[in-house]
């Protein structure tokens, strides 16, 4: 694995040992978090799989400038992010996205193509409204601590847990994900729930996998399946899983089933 920069933009890179698919990777992160979520499994699991992999820490997260600007950011800001770190590549990749990254996803596809573009758990074209309204009637205390999370406070371990997994997680990996948190942008948030959301009218047509999670607190399969609905493409719903489908134990046949639809749906 390989940390290297991208302008100002902390990307990770994975390459394959032998020959790679002529179409690499470009994985997009989610809410609160950064490029590591992908390098724990997928971007290793890829790699063996023949895919050039790279995965980008959005402005304000991780390594990535201006942390402190964080609430400063917009949706159109982490686009921008997306494409300056395509532009760089020496080929255009296929896009995956979970949660936030996969709004930011949909977001630049109204501007660019990609090869094909991969959702999981991703925030649907409609935003986040309806998922809010149905965490504060279902997980009232989760939505109260993602808050203050959101405010700059410090997330626990029970919080992350009920937020991204359904099984138990091992203690030592718990406390990883809990020191890799981070806040999220207030405007980009905002930007999901109300002011910036797709428009389906202006995006490429692009081949399109929709994955969820059954489990999933935060972009429960109802969610997960308004998005294939506005898109006119089935989805796909894996069982005993939480929102972080790239971290849950049991993120194989996530991977799989990735795999798979990519080698369909790219040309050689």
């Amino acid at each position: 694995m390989n940390r290297s920069r991208f302008g100002e933009l902390e990307v990770l890179a994975c390459a394959p040992e032998g020959e790679a698919h002529p179409v690499p990777l470009l994985f997009v992160h989610g809410a609160y978090t950064a490029a590591w979520c992908w390098q724990e499994h997928f971007m290793p699991w890829f790699a063996k799989a023949g895919f050039s992999s790279y995965a980008v820490s959005l402005s304000g997260h991780g390594q990535s400038r201006q942390r402190s600007q964080l609430d400063s950011y917009s949706i159109s800001d982490y686009v921008n992010d997306l494409a300056e770190v395509v532009t760089a590549l020496p080929v255009t990749p296929a896009l995956i996205g979970h949660s936030m990254g996969g709004m930011v996803v949909q977001k630049y596809l109204e501007q660019a193509d990609a090869p094909a573009a991969v959702l999981m758990a991703s925030v649907p074209p409609q935003g986040l409204w309806s998922s809010a309204v149905g965490l504060m009637f279902r997980k009232p205390a989760l939505l109260a601590d993602l808050n203050q999370l959101l405010e700059g406070g410090l997330a626990n371990a029970s919080t992350l847990h009920d937020a991204l997994f359904h099984k138990p997680v091992p203690p030592d990996d718990m406390r990883r994900y809990l020191r890799a948190s981070q806040p999220e942008s207030h405007r980009a948030i905002w930007d999901m729930t109300l002011f910036n959301l797709p428009m389906r009218s202006r995006m490429a047509p692009t081949p399109l996998l929709v994955l969820g999670a059954e489990h999933d607190q935060l972009i429960p399969p109802a969610e997960v399946r308004s998005t294939g609905s506005s898109y006119g493409v089935e989805v796909e719903i894996f069982d005993d899983m939480g929102h972080a489908m790239m971290l849950e134990d049991g993120w194989e046949p996530v991977a799989e089933r990735i795999r798979d639809w990519l080698q369909e749906n790219l040309a050689d």
